[in-house]
């Protein structure tokens, strides 16, 4: 962590290497199981792979997707490719981040209030986001939504303090 300032944080992230499938019809549990499955064995080598969190939501509009994290050994050993076409491996360059921490659902009028209340920190402190927001969502399903913690993220230039 670079800065902490209340719920907000700036943050560098490694090279990170990601599970990404898309999002259609705002269908949360569809992509997730199509991760699931990945992770499960339904993939080149049968393996099955550690799950991580946080879990990533990119909103981008036509773009809309669900990533998973590999784990840093797996990475380290190579990423079995998925089977089928639901899942595409990808990357997620390094980079400085400003984070908020939300409670809570992490449905989209929470999403949107978090963004917005990111941005309005950003622009409070003079710091030019460099991408879309995306969201990382921390908690199974079963946990109850009072306990549940979400991020918004941007990206930001590599000389944000």
């Amino acid at each position: 962590m670079v800065r902490h300032e209340g719920a907000f944080e700036l943050r560098d992230y490694p090279l990170l290497t990601l599970a990404i499938t898309p999002m259609n019809d705002n269908r949360d549990s569809d992509a997730f199981g199509h991760l699931f499955g990945f992770i499960s064995g339904k993939n080149a080598t049968r393996e099955k792979i550690p799950m991580t969190t946080p879990v990533l939501i990119d909103p981008a509009t036509g773009k809309r997707t669900m990533s998973f994290v590999m784990p840093e050994a797996i990475t380290r050993k190579g990423v079995p490719e998925p089977s089928g076409s639901n899942v595409r491996l990808g990357k997620a360059e390094p980079g400085r981040y400003v984070v908020l921490l939300f409670k809570g659902s992490g449905n989209e009028k929470n999403r949107q209030t978090a963004a917005e209340k990111l941005k309005a920190w950003l622009l409070q402190h003079n710091i030019t986001a460099v991408s879309e927001p995306i969201f990382a969502c921390y908690d199974p399903p079963w946990t109850p939504i009072c306990l549940r913690r979400n991020e918004v993220m941007v990206r930001v230039a590599r000389d944000a303090k």
